[in-house]
């Protein structure tokens, strides 16, 4: 096996990357850059990229890992050629738009502690564990509540009974524990889209259930 390694190929050269500060996509320059090329005697190749990458817009600083090989690759469908795929990963990582809840401190710890995982799961592309701790955020809220109940669903609509929650919002959680359940008995993936809409469901709820409440009780 032949192996390169090449400093700065890509240097200067600009990626649309998620920016944890600016909370949405900006123009990140690559600052300095390692890449490493490998090919083996069968005809098999691949590439490896290290680069620390600078957002043009609020002049934060990560890293972007990505890599590729010949024998993973994507068909162009209007000129009938084949591209290595690229897999991406930053870090610190994130989402675009996604960022972590502020004033966790007036989170229960267990609430806040499942929230941090569950929102780290999103950002680090793990669709299974996220919707996992979607269905474990809102059975932590229900046990926090003391909310009665046989099942989960049964504990939702105690919620609504006891004044935390209303019907419309009893029906919205509803909708995250059967989104849960398919991810944890059927290790069902949800798409991207949809486990974003998902957590901002959940934050919404976090948001009324205890941070507001928390907030105004400190006024006079």
């Amino acid at each position: 096996m032949a192996e390169t390694i090449t400093d700065n190929k890509t240097q200067n050269q600009e990626y649309w990357l998620p920016c944890g500060q600016c909370n949405r996509n900006t123009r990140h320059k690559v600052r300095h850059s390692v890449e490493v090329n490998g090919e083996e005697d069968w005809g098999y190749n691949y590439w490896e990229r290290y680069e620390i990458v600078h957002c043009q817009g609020c002049d934060s600083v990560s890293f972007r890992e990505s890599r590729a090989n010949s024998e993973d690759t994507i068909d162009d469908e209007e000129t009938g050629k084949s591209f290595p795929r690229e897999a991406e990963n930053l870090y610190p990582s994130r989402v675009a738009g996604r960022q972590e809840l502020p004033d966790l401190h007036l989170l229960p710890r267990k609430v806040a502690r499942i929230y941090s995982e569950t929102h780290s799961a999103l950002c680090n592309n793990q669709p299974v564990l996220t919707g996992v701790g979607i269905r474990a955020l809102v059975e932590t809220v229900c046990k926090e509540k003391t909310a009665a109940g046989r099942d989960l669903s049964q504990k939702i609509d105690d919620l609504v009974v006891k004044g935390i929650l209303t019907t419309a919002g009893a029906k919205i959680l509803h909708k995250m524990r059967v989104l849960g359940n398919k991810a944890a008995h059927d290790v069902d993936p949800h798409s991207e889209k949809t486990l974003n809409v998902a957590m901002g469901v959940i934050e919404h709820l976090l948001d009324d259930v205890y941070i507001l409440p928390a907030k105004t009780a400190r006024l006079k």
